[in-house]
């Protein structure tokens, strides 16, 4: 049984930064690829960055320049992290981790955790 846990998260004031982390189970070269999704009340989940095994990433416009998803390059720690810099109000939203397997496209998620960011 596959299971991420993230942590990190809290309250922090506009322009200040956070960085999250996402313990995987299991080794994190099973998945392909993995990320950070948020979700606020009453609206959708949306992706906010994710990685692939061979290091490419991709960003939500709304997160570009600031935010940066990595992943350990050795895989040796099955840690996934999110450093989030020059933080918004409008960032505020529970963070979820993501773990697309590889070998059975199954879809794997965290619990979530919550950050909110103080105007």
């Amino acid at each position: 049984q596959v299971q991420l846990v993230e942590s990190g998260g809290g309250l922090v004031q506009a322009g200040g930064s956070l960085r999250l982390s996402c313990a995987a189970s299991g080794s994190i070269s099973n998945f392909n690829p993995v990320g950070w999704y948020r979700q606020v009340p009453g609206k959708q989940r949306e992706l906010v960055a994710v990685i692939t095994s061979s290091g490419s990433t991709n960003y939500a416009d709304s997160v570009k320049g600031r935010f940066t998803i990595s992943r350990d390059k050795d895989n040796a720690k099955n840690m996934i992290y999110l450093q989030m810099n020059s933080l918004k109000s409008e960032d505020t939203a529970v963070y979820y981790c993501h773990a697309h397997s590889r070998y059975t496209s199954w879809d794997y998620w965290g619990q979530g955790t919550q950050v909110t960011v103080s105007s």
